[in-house]
């Protein structure tokens, strides 16, 4: 893949999307080896995909602890199982397509070119019957890792832990059948569109279970507003924004006039990459004590933290505006279009914020690194959680657990909320 920006014809010379007839024949685009290795790189990565979510789902099934049952497992646990699935069905159509795409190319066949009978729609409908299963494998695992690491910032167990569980395989389920609202300018039917617009719609409820279960969980608490915690609680908001402006672009007629404008990717941004990134930012930092033994510096944590949300904001957030008010992707000098000279401002503004943001990220980078060697002794468990991980030395042994565990308590199972004495060494159980 990185092989592409140096040949001829460049890297992915066609867009991300790779869209024919553009795509399907350098005729028309002067497309050629950069495409062509794009392409093969794309059916290597769904391969390696395929793989390593096999090796999840035999693991989730068939190695959990005795007493592990499915209803005890970590939510982060159990988003990682789902997206292991969503994976496994969802990777083998993109490669397939990027195979014929492929063919296309190198081979003469006509898959997708038109001027030979092929269907260049052919093509949008399994990219994006990939690519919204997509949007879930890369949130799934962020909510289960934020899912537990509030849990424990709140000193109580998660509230509605089986309606968590549904929600993440009613998710799982509903993206299947949503992927047409990417494909509202394509012409088709208005019934079928109505009838993705209205599951569109309806994904927004497992979401908002999720939601409303993560404020019950921080409801009452006694919060600890630890490092992990703040960057779980910013992927909350991040993400109930994002979600917020997408049942904008749920409706055919809105995001007829949206859609390609920067309203999207201020969308996209907020209910995934802002999600993911916050996420990530989340679980590296909460099990950066078992994976190390030393603990990331508290107050770097910090000031990455408000810098990044402060500048992460600064960045997307005025895309909205931007969006409405007609301005496309991929435009990056407003000024050569009348009525989008006015935002050149704002224009500015987002790129000055995004350049802030890139540089805030040393922070984090600085923090990991010089923690590794210099940052205080962890103690085996010094976030006096109760997931089976942190009753191993930090970090542990050859092997993990020095003995397989016997678990007789999920983390979810008790039937009032926890209290300080219970997450004490003497009192914790597995």
């Amino acid at each position: 893949m990185t092989l592409g920006f140096f040949v001829e014809g460049g890297h992915a010379a066609a867009g991300w999307t790779s869209y024919p007839p553009l795509a399907a024949n350098a005729e028309y685009s002067g497309v050629s080896t950069g495409q062509e290795i794009w392409l093969v790189s794309i059916a290597l990565a769904g391969l390696s995909s395929i793989l390593g979510a096999t090796n999840y789902i035999t693991t989730v099934t068939q190695l959990r602890a005795p007493g592990m049952t499915w209803f005890r497992m970590p939510l982060s646990i159990w988003a990682l199982f789902i997206t292991s699935i969503l994976l496994l069905l969802a990777i083998p159509i993109l490669s397939g397509a990027a195979i014929m795409l492929l063919f296309d190319q190198t081979i003469g066949t006509h898959f997708f070119d038109v001027a030979e009978g092929g269907q260049p729609l052919l093509w949008q409908h399994l990219f994006w019957y990939f690519g919204h299963p997509e949007v879930y494998i890369l949130i799934l695992p962020g909510m289960g890792i934020v899912s537990d690491i509030i849990a424990n910032g709140s000193r109580k167990p998660v509230f509605g832990y089986h309606s968590m569980v549904y929600a993440i395989m009613g998710i799982g389920f509903l993206g299947w059948i949503v992927w047409g609202h990417h494909m509202f300018q394509s012409g088709m039917n208005p019934t079928l569109g109505m009838s993705f617009m209205i599951s569109t719609m309806l994904i927004a409820v497992p979401s908002a279970i999720k939601v409303f279960n993560w404020m019950g969980t921080m409801w009452g608490g006694n919060i600890r507003f630890h490092v992990p915690m703040m960057h779980a609680c910013a992927f909350v908001a991040m993400f109930v924004i994002g979600g917020l402006s997408g049942v904008f672009m749920a409706s055919t007629p809105v995001d007829i006039y949206i859609h390609d404008t920067y309203f999207i990717v201020a969308h996209i941004h907020y209910v995934l990459f802002g999600g993911s990134l916050f996420a990530i930012f989340a679980g590296i930092t909460y099990w950066y004590p078992k994976m190390f033994g030393r603990l990331m510096n508290p107050t770097i944590g910090k000031v990455h933290f408000w810098l990044t949300f402060l500048f992460y904001n600064m960045t997307f957030w005025p895309m909205h505006n931007l969006g409405v008010a007609g301005h496309m992707r991929r435009i990056y000098d407003p000024t050569q279009y009348d009525f989008l000279a006015p935002l050149a401002p704002i224009n500015r503004f987002i790129t000055i914020s995004a350049i802030l943001l890139l540089f805030t990220q040393l922070l984090f980078a600085v923090n990991f690194i010089m923690s590794w060697f210099n940052g205080k002794k962890a103690s085996n468990n010094p976030w006096d959680a109760n997931g089976l991980e942190w009753s191993v030395p930090s970090p542990p042994a050859h092997g993990n657990f020095p003995e397989v565990p016997t678990v007789y308590h999920g983390p979810y199972e008790y039937s009032s909320p926890l209290v300080e004495e219970d997450f004490l060494p003497q009192n914790r159980k597995l």
